[in-house]
């Protein structure tokens, strides 16, 4: 049963795979055989068997060229991309108190950047490789707050809320080239290094509440499994949406959240 998805040998790129969800994914992959590429930044891992670690400024078309172009030299082909790296910074779009944490040109753009037109750009790339070989996949990491929106992250929210639009319409775009394209959307998950006290201090403020109370906010949240997600049950919903066993799937978007509602 271990080699149930037929995954092994693949090439796969994460971007922002050496940390959080990345890394998850990252390591799932590499323990089904399957060739990982971790683009991303900096090296925060310990590379695994099957693990490769290409620095990769996902805003940059240059550096996404350079590295595209060391995986075909490397492997030859592209199977799949994880189009995971991300960022979130919360800000309010007015207060009249402050302007520390009001939302200005630099956030906007900076978060833009990453999560949106770093997704077009990876995509754009990789997808003319898959395009000539007529075969591929290409997973956007979205999130729940993508539909729902959210106090304090709209930016990143709304950045979400076009990977649904990307994936939708790409699907229909690459399907002629046998390349499907789905997205996840995880919920609340376990906590992990990306979680930073700057970061809890500034969702905190932008909802007029303490940090404590912002931890203890998590629990009010209605989750019918009773439990925040684990970081492999996003990894294992990426690792089947890559494989063949989802080869009719194309230009859906599935939630992470254990049901999770604010009922």
């Amino acid at each position: 049963m271990s080699d149930w998805l037929g995954i092994g040998n693949k090439t796969i790129i994460v971007t922002g795979g050496s940390s959080g969800i990345g890394s998850a994914i990252s390591d799932e992959l590499a323990k089904q055989g399957a060739n990982v590429v971790i683009a991303d930044i900096q090296s925060s891992k310990d590379l695994q068997e099957k693990q490769v670690f290409i620095q990769t400024d996902v805003t940059k078309r240059d550096s996404v060229a350079h590295m595209v172009d060391e995986v075909m030299e490397r492997f030859g082909t592209i199977d799949g991309l994880v189009n995971n790296a991300g960022i979130n910074i919360p800000r309010l779009l007015v207060d009249n108190e402050s302007d520390y944490y009001e939302l200005n040109d630099a956030t906007f753009d900076k978060m833009i950047d990453i999560n949106q037109k770093g997704v077009f750009i990876c995509s754009q790339l990789v997808g003319k490789k898959m395009a000539e070989a007529k075969q591929g996949v290409i997973i956007n990491m979205a999130s729940e707050s993508g539909l729902e929106g959210s106090e304090g992250q709209s930016i990143y929210a709304a950045t979400k809320a076009a990977l649904y639009s990307y994936t939708r319409s790409w699907a229909k775009e690459l399907g002629k080239y046998h390349i499907r394209v789905a997205g996840v959307a995880p919920g609340i998950l376990e906590e992990t290094g990306l979680r930073t006290q700057e970061y809890e201090e500034a969702l905190a403020y932008t909802r007029g509440i303490s940090v404590d109370e912002l931890r203890a906010s998590y629990d009010k949240v209605s989750i019918p499994m009773k439990r925040v997600g684990k970081l492999q049950e996003v990894a294992d919903m990426v690792s089947f949406l890559l494989s063949d066993r989802a080869s009719y799937v194309t230009g859906t978007t599935y939630n992470i959240t254990g049901g999770k509602s604010r009922a």
